[in-house]
């Protein structure tokens, strides 16, 4: 009986441990057998950043420059290729210290997509970002207006796909296409539960982009129901999981006048501002490498602490306007409270006239719902993973 139970015990172990294997994901570009082939012999550009590692310790860029291809280039998003630079700031050319591989910013103030030069000097486009799965972050549009040059120049493209850590769910009102900007650029939600492969695939489908000739290289042991913690910070101040699930909701507050949180130690996970003086909470932005320049530097903004809000409860209420509309009526600014930047970041005109006029965040929140259900629909038949 004994030794029964013991052969129970070690039976149960190991199906623990075979469990906790297979539930580890493998990112795309892991996967080498599935794209360094297609590498050989051809001239390679890449666009990528801090987030693209092969391994804990080595890089995708340093992995295929050590495995002998020619990288021709590699194209830097916003916050660069090492991903040093602060939000907003325009990213310089410049030279890859370890590979001397030269660096072109896709993120400069001017350049959209590269020169006739640029494009006809490489063959094949490698793709590799983590992204947050929001229609604000930006990383997923320098890939888009790739696609499209490489569309242009015949150029054929490789996506080393990664989880989206936002990937579980979508919300938020689809953009408005007159509000198309930098900060969104195709009509999704703000939260559209895509990777960044499948978005590509989405775009293309949809007509937002032009077709390019696309390969994806899948994750492994993803679906959109995992939940995967990032192991780099994306951004510079995006700099914990607790900030990316919060980001839907309180880079609104970018539109506004309530700081977020830069300047401090926890960016979008407090927000406050110097008149909120009715809150116990409060924190002084200061200058720092990530936000030089914060809203509200030197003063003392009284606001809301979420650092230890149950991540369940953030991913239940999903993209949540009641931050905002708090702070909007504790601060009775009217529409001074309101930048233009407000529209850009939630797509649409009329959520603001709804905070103004006193709509609570379920009453808004329930005239998206429609289009978000028909934009899951859409969606489907472009999903790499299960929902």
């Amino acid at each position: 009986m004994v030794a029964i139970r013991r052969i129970w015990a070690i039976c149960l172990m190991l199906v623990i441990a075979t469990s906790a294997l297979a539930e580890e994901v493998v990112v795309g570009c892991r996967d080498t057998s599935a794209y360094v082939p297609h590498l050989r012999g051809r001239r390679v550009a890449i666009l990528a950043n801090h987030t693209a590692m092969f391994s804990a310790e080595e890089h995708v860029v340093d992995m295929l420059h050590r495995e002998g291809i020619n990288i021709v280039g590699i194209f830097a998003p916003e916050h660069g290729f090492r991903g040093a630079v602060e939000a907003g700031v325009s990213v310089k050319d410049d030279v890859d210290a370890k590979t001397g591989i030269a660096i072109l910013s896709l993120y400069n103030g001017n350049t959209k997509r590269p020169s006739d030069d640029v494009m006809r000097s490489f063959d094949i486009l490698v793709v590799d970002m983590q992204d947050v799965g929001l229609r604000f972050y930006t990383y997923y549009i320098s890939m888009l207006r790739m696609i499209d040059a490489c569309a242009d120049y015949g150029n054929e493209v490789i996506i080393l796909d990664r989880p989206n850590p936002n990937g579980h769910y979508v919300d938020g009102p689809i953009l408005d296409m007159r509000y198309k900007s930098g900060v969104g650029h195709i009509p999704v939600p703000v939260v559209h539960g895509l990777t960044m492969g499948e978005i590509a695939l989405m775009s293309m489908g949809e007509g937002w982009t032009k077709r390019a000739d696309v390969m994806v290289v899948r994750c492994q042991n993803y679906d959109h129901s995992t939940r995967y913690e990032l192991p780099i910070a994306p951004s510079p101040n995006l700099a914990t999981q607790q900030s990316i699930y919060l980001y839907p909701s309180l880079c609104l507050f970018e539109g506004t006048v309530v700081s977020v949180g830069r300047g401090t130690d926890s960016p979008f996970e407090i927000y406050g501002h110097p008149e909120l003086e009715q809150r116990a909470f409060s924190f002084t932005p200061e200058p720092r490498a990530q936000a030089t320049t914060p809203p509200h530097c030197g003063e003392r903004c009284y606001g809301v602490d979420l650092r230890n809000m149950p991540q369940e409860d953030i991913w239940r209420r999903g993209v949540d306007l009641s931050y905002v509309i708090d702070a909007y009526n504790d601060l009775d600014m009217g529409e001074e409270f309101f930048r233009p930047m407000f529209e850009k970041l939630i797509g649409v005109s009329w959520v603001r006239r709804m905070i103004v006029e006193g709509y609570t965040a379920d009453e808004i929140k329930a005239l998206w719902a429609e289009d978000v259900e028909r934009f899951k629909v859409l969606r489907r038949k472009y999903l790499l993973y299960e929902e």
